[in-house]
């Protein structure tokens, strides 16, 4: 009778190497910081991406349209903006394309634009 492939057998294994990758401890916040990880810049560069756009929207669109956007993402050199219903997308895509032309002065590398549904928690 042959044996048992080690897939079907529960529980760990016996022998482990220590060939993956090895982490160097981080001690603490301050030296997470101190790397200056791309992780750390790009998470923050979106975060000012999307604080520029989530101004630059208020400033340009009505009231009444800019209260309800729920986020502003721009990813890839494409930006999505989501309102809150589909009513209100709607409306906010007509919008959108009377000041499109105004969006790709203020970023030359967009693009596309597109609005989505995403409703408030």
């Amino acid at each position: 009778m042959p044996k048992k492939l080690q897939r079907d057998k529960r529980g760990k294994h016996l022998l482990r190497s220590a060939t993956g990758l090895k982490f160097s401890r981080i001690h603490s916040v301050k030296e997470l910081l101190a790397r200056g990880t791309p992780t750390m810049t790009r998470v923050t560069e979106q975060a000012a991406r999307q604080d520029f756009w989530g101004v630059w929207l208020c400033r340009h669109l009505p009231a009444e349209l800019a209260a309800q956007i729920s986020a502003v993402v721009e990813r890839d050199h494409t930006l999505v903006i989501f309102a809150s219903s589909a009513a209100w997308s709607a409306r906010l895509r007509y919008a959108v394309t009377e000041v499109e032309a105004q969006m790709r002065a203020a970023a030359p590398k967009l693009a596309a634009i597109s609005v989505r549904v995403r409703p408030r928690a």
